[in-house]
């Protein structure tokens, strides 16, 4: 075993047993690296990454490549969901100098950290062959490594140099997205731009946003044919729910099977939210199944979420494949179903003799597409094909608690308990908030990112953590009437705005200012797999200032989007989350107070889609949104000066809409 034995990440822990001498990220491994003259060789992945699996079977399992790597580097090993600080500098650089990013990454740099060549997966020769080579350069060729060090600093310290502009984004900002969505969108299979396509989350509630007000029937095309299409395809997983990270190809069928917490939590809201809005019920099928896997797999006894599943699992042949667990053959089908129920079920998921994945089948609709109602008799196949698959091994767990991805889900289970009004999905939401305040909150109040049952909370929170939370434990409150989220929620921002702001130009460092100071200090400014710090905050900061009446809240959410409001409309679909902020402040936020004990009127609320309001109920706490209410009266206010009040849901539902 090497240093990483004592270490609780599973990535990490993956790794304890490699001929490679690997430290993990600390100052012990910068003084060897000094002592040594050797240059650092960091290696970058995740759990549930196949081919961060794939190259250390080739490379980090291999005794000869081992040996030259502990002769040669300091070796030291990142989880990329612990350390999203460090991940992000170095993947900077690496999309500096390739062009390209991605897991699992490789990066060279010096005793200090600086980089200087990097990639991301290489097979075991060629790596060989990198090994050596980036030896030859750091022992004769230094001044070399200085030129390309210096050229990187300019790419690693970039958004600390973004200057604010004079004026909010707004209508033009939305319809320049909008555009820029329509011209990438696929008509045919949904989603925007060719392979590899991603769910787009963000983007897809954007266009939600704006269909809710204009009612185009552009949006409302792209809106349902992606939906659909993902339902459809192999990227959902149509026996356990949930959905995979994204798809090889353009139709959505062949995924990479890892299922991580936060593209359930950014999927299944959209699909909550556009349920509401449509009202199609097979929308609202999609979320219920993607909630119940997340309840049933990915979550802790004591209310904290998982943070994923891995691509890899044992298949029949006794090895170790991609998409093992997941997939089937007509013979297998027929072992579980008997002949009669497995042709309807073959048929139905579009099983064939030859497969469509490695001699076997993803199941899928994407020829049927349009009928993705189950009839009974499938509900009652899928019911038996999932305790038949339950007896397969399954892939691997990473049993984290990550305080940003669960602030993700937290914010969507509480959505969806609120608009279905289901008290299971409300019970979970409240543990998960209570499992977070416990667990992830040190004894001096501060936070930590991520949690582990054997190994407790570790690494400081980051400002992405902070904004999650703020909005996932505003969101609980709005959903329970429990005034203590809101509590939390403000003591959150609090903390997010002292320890993380930039007093010089606005918004948010990823690392607080007392926090470790790696090599440049970064602002998470884009949208990607996940919201970015920035967008996060403006978005909860906003909604939290509606509810609390704290105006510094609203003021430095304004900052935030002045700060970014000149880089938006270079990559708009880049900013997905953040022009929802934006357009919260263009539309202006409603806030609505229901008094007393009134759940016709509550739900009456909860039930609608409402992106740009707040809801206040239930018990009362410091904020001008109780200042003088009336107990059996909603409330209907813009800037807390409120309409005359109704005590029917009727007259409450006209003033909504």
């Amino acid at each position: 075993m090497n240093r990483l034995d004592g270490e609780t990440s599973p990535y990490l822990r993956q790794h304890r047993d490699n001929p490679v001498d690997w430290y993990a990220w600390g100052p012990a491994a910068f003084e060897a690296a000094r002592v040594t003259d050797r240059p650092i060789l960091l290696s970058v992945g995740y759990s549930a990454c196949h081919w961060c699996h794939v190259m250390a079977h080739e490379c980090f399992e291999d005794a000869e490549v081992a040996a030259v790597m502990n002769e040669l580097f300091v070796n030291v090993k990142v989880d990329r969901e612990e350390r999203p600080d460090v991940d992000a500098i170095y993947m900077d650089a690496v999309q500096a100098m390739t062009g390209r990013g991605g897991w699992p990454m490789t990066v060279f740099m010096t005793s200090t950290g600086e980089p200087f060549y990097g990639g991301t997966y290489f097979p075991r020769d060629p790596f060989l062959g990198l090994l050596r080579g980036v030896d030859d350069v750091w022992r004769n060729r230094r001044g070399d490594l200085e030129q390309n060090i210096a050229a990187l600093r300019q790419s690693l310290d970039r958004t600390s140099r973004i200057e604010p502009v004079p004026d909010l984004p707004g209508e033009q900002e939305l319809a320049t997205a909008f555009t820029e969505l329509s011209k990438q969108f696929d008509p045919e299979n949904g989603g925007f731009g060719p392979a590899p396509k991603f769910p787009n989350a963000m983007n897809l509630d954007l266009l939600l946003r704006g269909y809710a007000i204009s009612k185009s029937p552009v949006a409302a095309q792209m809106i349902t044919t992606t939906l659909d299409a993902m339902a459809a395809g192999g990227i959902y997983d149509h026996i356990g729910g949930g959905f995979a990270r994204y798809s090889t190809d353009e139709r959505w069928l062949v995924p990479h099977f890892e299922k991580m917490l936060y593209d359930q939590a950014l999927i299944a809201r959209v699909y909550i939210r556009a349920w509401q809005l449509f009202g199609h019920e097979r929308w609202l099928r999609v979320a219920e199944e993607t909630i119940g896997y997340v309840l049933t797999t990915l979550r802790h006894s004591s209310g904290g979420f998982f943070s994923a599943e891995d691509a890899d699992s044992l298949g029949s042949d006794g090895h170790t494949h991609e998409g093992a667990f997941y997939v089937w053959t007509p013979a297998e089908i027929r072992d579980v179903l008997g002949p009669d129920s497995a042709a309807a079920a073959i048929g139905w998921w579009e099983v064939t003799d030859e497969g469509n994945f490695e001699g076997a089948t993803i199941l899928a609709r994407l020829a049927h597409r349009d009928d993705l109602i189950r009839p009974p008799a499938m509900d009652e196949a899928r019911h038996r094909l999932f305790t038949a698959r339950a007896t397969r091994q399954r892939p691997g767990l990473d049993d984290k608690v990550l305080a940003e991805w669960n602030g993700l889900m937290l914010a969507t289970l509480a959505e969806a308990a609120a608009a279905t009004q289901r008290a299971d999905w409300l019970a979970a939401a409240i543990a998960n908030g209570e499992f977070l305040l416990e667990s992830l909150r040190g004894s001096d109040g501060r936070w930590h990112r991520s949690w582990q049952a054997d190994g407790g909370a570790r690494h400081d929170a980051l400002s992405a953590d902070h904004a999650a939370l703020i909005d996932g434990f505003t969101r609980l409150a709005e959903a329970s009437g429990q005034a203590r989220w809101i509590e939390a929620a403000c003591g959150l921002a609090d903390a997010l705005l002292d320890r993380f702001w930039d007093v010089d130009r606005g918004g948010l460092f990823t690392v607080a200012e007392d926090g470790e100071q790696l090599v440049a200090r970064q602002k998470d400014i884009l949208d990607n797999a996940t919201p970015s710090a920035n967008s996060l905050a403006a978005n909860a900061l906003i909604r939290l200032a509606a509810l609390s009446g704290e105006a510094r809240y609203a003021n430095l959410a304004d900052q935030i989007l002045l700060l970014l409001g000149g880089v938006v409309g270079q990559a708009p679909g880049a900013f997905g989350h953040l022009l929802a902020a934006a357009d919260m402040r263009r539309a202006g936020i409603t806030e609505i107070v229901v008094v007393g004990p009134r759940p016709d009127l509550v739900a009456a609320v909860q039930r609608t889609y409402l992106p740009n309001a707040v809801l206040a109920w239930g018990e009362p706490y410091d904020s001008p949104l109780w200042t003088g209410r009336t107990d059996g009266l909603a409330y209907v206010c813009e800037h807390y000066t409120c309409q005359a009040p109704v005590d029917t849901v009727e007259g409450l539902t006209s003033l909504l809409t």
